[in-house]
């Protein structure tokens, strides 16, 4: 809707991806992807697992083109959208062997 103001609706915009780590190609292409996300904004959750935060749909699917735009030629990449809400209430579980604690509330880590 516009009146002058700017209808935010926040989301988090996930990439999963399995890229074959072979032959060194296949090490430049991982290399080169994960370097792609890292630039454009994505944080990593885990090894294969990335996520940025989105204002919109609209800024949404210019991101979405933009990892389309740069796959590497081999693998299986998955993105997920995910309305903020939703993304903050994953659950965070560890073996008792951690020494880390994670307070999802205040958005705590410690190490």
């Amino acid at each position: 809707m516009w009146n002058g103001i700017v209808n935010f609706r926040f989301m988090r915009l996930m990439v999963f991806f399995d890229l074959p780590m072979l032959s060194d190609k296949n090490r430049r292409d991982y290399a080169h992807f994960r370097k792609f996300l890292l630039k454009n904004g994505f944080i990593m959750m885990q090894k294969s697992v990335y996520t940025k935060l989105v204002i919109n749909n609209v800024t949404s699917a210019l991101i979405r083109q933009k990892v389309r735009d740069n796959l590497p030629p081999e693998g299986l990449i998955e993105m997920l959208e995910v309305t903020e809400n939703q993304f903050a209430k994953i659950e965070y579980l560890m073996g008792e062997e951690q020494k880390t604690t994670l307070d999802s509330t205040d958005r705590i880590v410690e190490i």
